[in-house]
């Protein structure tokens, strides 16, 4: 059987590697829709945690609460980011950030 300080661990690992994947994705991609889906990433990983801390100080109501919070804050944040890049798609007629820096005026 598991325990709530085996289960906090376990889940720790699995949302440290998700973090790190979605950073690894922010810094190395030069696509802005692969750059929007490693934000997608950390920020799930960061409601994981939330909710898996929740769960182990037996504070899980609080902890969903945040998590709906920022799910919808999320959601927000993701749609305006991609219509700003459906913006800059139309403008300079690529998702590449490179062409994005000469782009003057």
């Amino acid at each position: 059987m598991i325990n709530d300080s085996n289960l906090f661990w376990m889940f720790s690992i699995f949302i440290v590697l998700l973090f790190v994947c979605g950073f690894y994705c922010l810094l190395v991609t030069r696509n802005f829709i692969r750059a929007l889906i490693g934000l997608e990433i950390l920020t799930k990983a960061v409601t994981l945690l939330i909710i898996i801390a929740g769960y182990v100080s037996n504070r899980l109501a609080l902890a969903q609460s945040m998590a709906i919070t920022i799910i919808v804050i999320e959601a927000v944040v993701i749609a305006v980011a991609a219509g700003i890049i459906f913006g800059i798609f139309k403008k300079i007629g690529s998702l590449n950030i490179t062409k994005l820096r000469n782009l003057r005026g």
